[in-house]
């Protein structure tokens, strides 16, 4: 049978009750999955391209740390301070199955940071690799300029941050998934989580302004990876000059919980707990008796260097 209605564009064929029964069984019998809120959301988010290996060396030591940065899609990669050759070169030559490294990139020029520079490069296939750092560091080719950026694979936006201090040549590797817009800085020992690097070769203003001007001014929940682990040492010092502050908690907390901390805290979250990003402070004035912020930072750092 068919019926027309002024409400309808066209007529409708109406089932027999019999069709009508084996239309419903199908349908009652079709399976209906149900996708959590949180899950469809998970789902409908960019997959992460950048993807970070922590290689820790010389553990129980000075505790430094190396870093392989590849890029998903195009499995470009760069190892970032691979100071210690036989920790290093196990992993890169496992890694060499699935990933195209594109250079060595170092943080300062410190024997612990690039130092095996010129024994990675005998190591691998290709011996041709640009070595992008410092002025100073073993075998570097290319020193990018203040604030250049350049990319790793398709995916990851590097910008050289110039943070003269530790060393005169110390550069900070800020990195952008461009994917998701996650955001990483590879800090070397300029900024650790909870403290800072010693003015070896400079001064507490511009410690001041590597920490207070240049990284402070990164996005909030960008992830910092430093050069060393420090952060137990870190807070036993942060504890006796900010001994009310309740962002110190959560950190010497995670610290006491786990022997890595790299990548667990952002740079606002340092912003919180590291005194020596807090020097424009109040109570950082009252603790170490100055009111320029330069100078709080050399305090600060003369109180950290006698325990």
């Amino acid at each position: 049978m068919i019926i027309t209605s002024r409400f309808l564009a066209r007529p409708v064929r109406l089932l027999s009750t019999s069709a009508a029964f084996v239309s419903c069984i199908r349908l009652a019998n079709t399976p209906h999955f149900h996708v959590p809120a949180g899950l469809s959301q998970q789902l409908q988010q960019p997959l992460r391209k950048m993807h970070i290996q922590s290689i820790p060396m010389w553990v129980g030591s000075s505790n430094n740390y190396a870093y392989l940065v590849s890029d998903d899609e195009s499995k470009d990669a760069v190892i970032i301070d691979p100071a210690n050759p036989p920790e290093v070169t196990p992993v890169l030559a496992e890694k060499s199955k699935s990933l195209n490294l594109t250079a060595i990139m170092n943080t300062h020029h410190h024997w612990d940071h690039a130092g095996g520079n010129t024994k990675v490069l005998s190591s691998l296939a290709s011996r041709s690799l640009p070595v992008i750092g410092g002025r100073d560091c073993e075998g570097v080719t290319e020193t990018p300029a203040h604030n250049s950026t350049f990319s790793i694979g398709k995916n990851i936006r590097v910008t050289a941050l110039h943070t003269p201090c530790h060393t005169q040549d110390s550069i900070c590797w800020f990195m952008e998934d461009e994917a998701t817009d996650e955001r990483v800085v590879f800090t070397g020992d300029t900024l650790f989580i909870g403290g800072c690097g010693k003015f070896f070769e400079g001064s507490g203003a511009q410690m001041n302004r590597a920490l207070n001007e240049v990284l402070a001014a990164l996005p909030d929940d960008t992830r910092v990876y430093p050069g060393h682990e420090y952060t137990k040492s870190n807070v036993k010092f942060l504890k006796k000059v900010l001994p009310d502050n309740r962002a110190l908690d959560e950190l010497a907390r995670f610290a006491d919980e786990n022997q890595q901390t790299q990548g667990k805290f952002t740079i606002g979250q340092e912003k919180a707990h590291n005194a020596f990003m807090r020097v424009h402070t109040d109570e950082m004035k009252k603790v170490t008796g100055q009111t320029d912020p330069a100078a709080v930072m050399d305090k600060l750092r003369e109180m950290k260097n006698a325990g």
